[in-house]
């Protein structure tokens, strides 16, 4: 699949339609074409190129969020957009890893990382600031420039910038939006997190270069958007397991005639999909008994956007991510090294693709590693049957997938040692309904130390997201460890 630039990423085609709802607000293609120029233009300051400089924002989802991504591209710089939900510390990673010269916040983020950015020297620009009546002449943008840096966690303790081209970013559009058939009438709700791919490409962006609609929601609320499925607002949902977990849990427990209502209007979706977490075969069947709709899995990283996916027309198999996207080779290579020839041998997914990230920032020998002869090596160990892959797990345990996000358990380790009670700690996922994995703490106590969950939950409040803070505690006399001192993770597992 050939990958274009990213100067025209919006749809050109329908300037009146719809792009984005937000609230009672409607922005249609043209007036987002009027901010982001102006965004762009007050970016820019007079200078003709931003030549790849780093600008981060701190923005819910939110019509300012869609402005500040594509005001940055337009203008020639590198987008960093943070996790709204994360600690000083860890935004202080993303922003002094990346040389961030430049944050776009709102009124009430802004007052979140004030001190931070005062701290790094970093600029702070309210984002109603931002704009220029003056519009600047925008460069050119060709395929191999970097256009984003999303972070992610591996198997080291800090998470990694990994650099997408606009060519990169291009061809994963493209893929979506010719597998998924993406088109104008289409509508979609907006509640995942912006500072993932999932949310930033598969809906936000693949809607936007189809002429679609987005309807934008910084929180997930449930009943409100049950309220608006009934009314059959949407054509497409696209979600993580644990959000379908929640949906299944409300309407279970509605009125009879409530719930129909509701499912109905998911049943009249064209498609329900599935991802960031693989969907327990239980979700799947109960969603498809209680809505009528087969969801559509796929799996992907942030170093390669969408690599696989169930059918839109045809079967969808429950608990397999499908066939390989349009424009992405897929192989799976045993741990010998050779390549796996027939079906039902295990081998760890390698991807090449126009969809496949340039770098991991700043950090060439990582990006180096995970290269093997021009395939990206994604840790993760499939096995195919009838040309269907079945995800079997990570090849190592340290990454933890728990309610879309997927944690790196030795980041959540290095932050749990600096607790006062706290002598020794392992951390691991745990099967768990909601969350696919629950994160889970097992520690070894100072002499004379007491812990609960309860209390550290509270000590973890200021020092780790909410969805890296352990969901379960058990206390040990001894870590578990093998002849040569390394804790034996696997024989945790059975613990909790």
């Amino acid at each position: 699949m050939q990958s274009t630039s990213m100067q025209k990423p919006l749809n050109q085609a329908f300037p009146d339609r719809v792009a984005l709802v937000e609230g009672e607000a409607n922005l249609t293609y043209e007036d987002l074409e009027q901010r982001i120029g102006s965004m762009a233009s007050g970016l820019l300051a007079g200078s003709s190129d931003l030549q790849e400089e780093r600008i981060a924002f701190l923005l819910p989802a939110s019509a300012d969020y869609v402005v500040a991504l594509h005001g940055v591209w337009r203008a020639g710089g590198i987008a960093v957009p943070l996790n709204v939900a994360a600690t000083e510390s860890e935004w202080e990673h993303c922003l002094s890893s990346t040389g961030v010269t430049r944050v776009i916040a709102a009124d009430e983020e802004s007052a979140s990382i004030s001190a931070l950015c005062d701290r790094l020297a970093i600029s702070l620009i309210i984002i109603r600031d931002c704009g220029s009546d003056h519009r600047a002449s925008f460069p050119a943008l060709s395929p191999q420039r970097r256009a984003m840096i999303v972070f992610t966690s591996g198997t080291t303790s800090k998470p990694k910038g990994v650099v997408t081209t606009h060519g990169n970013i291009a061809a994963q559009i493209a893929t979506l939006v010719e597998a998924w058939e993406w088109q104008r009438e289409d509508v979609i709700p907006l509640f995942l997190p912006l500072h993932h791919v999932h949310g930033i490409i598969n809906v936000l962006s693949c809607a936007l270069r189809a002429g679609a609609t987005v309807h934008l929601m910084p929180k997930l609320d449930i009943k409100w958007l049950c309220e608006q499925v009934a009314n059959d607002a949407y054509s497409l949902l696209m979600a993580v397991p644990t959000i379908y977990v929640k949906f299944i849990d409300y309407l279970r427990d509605l009125p009879t005639e409530e719930s129909r209502l509701i499912c109905e209007g998911f049943a009249n979706m064209r498609l329900n999909i599935s991802g960031s977490a693989a969907c327990p075969v239980e979700v799947f069947d109960e969603w498809q008994q209680l809505t009528g709709q087969v969801l559509l899995e796929r799996y992907g990283m942030t170093e390669i956007g969408m690599a696989l996916s169930n059918l839109y027309r045809g079967e969808r198999r429950a608990g397999h991510v499908g066939q390989p996207l349009p424009g992405v080779q897929i192989q799976l290579v045993e741990e010998s090294g050779a390549v796996v020839s027939r079906e039902g041998v295990p081998g760890e997914i390698q991807v090449k693709s126009d969809t496949v990230f340039l770098e991991y920032w700043g950090n060439p020998d990582a990006t180096t590693a995970a290269f093997v002869e021009g395939w990206f090596c994604t840790g993760d160990i499939a096995v195919v049957k009838d040309g269907f892959h079945r995800i079997m797990g990570r090849s190592s345990i340290d990454i933890i997938k728990s309610g879309g996000y997927k944690l790196s358990a030795l980041e959540i380790e290095d932050k749990l040692l600096a607790h006062p009670a706290i002598a020794e700690v392992a951390v691991v996922g745990v099967a768990d309904r909601t969350w696919g994995e629950a994160v889970a703490a097992a520690v070894v106590l100072k002499a004379g130390a007491t812990l609960s969950l309860s209390g550290l939950k509270a000590w973890c409040e200021d020092k780790l997201s909410a969805y890296k803070t352990p969901k379960k505690l058990v206390v040990l006399e001894a870590l578990p460890r093998n002849a040569m001192g390394k804790v034996v993770k696997p024989s945790l597992k059975s613990v909790f």
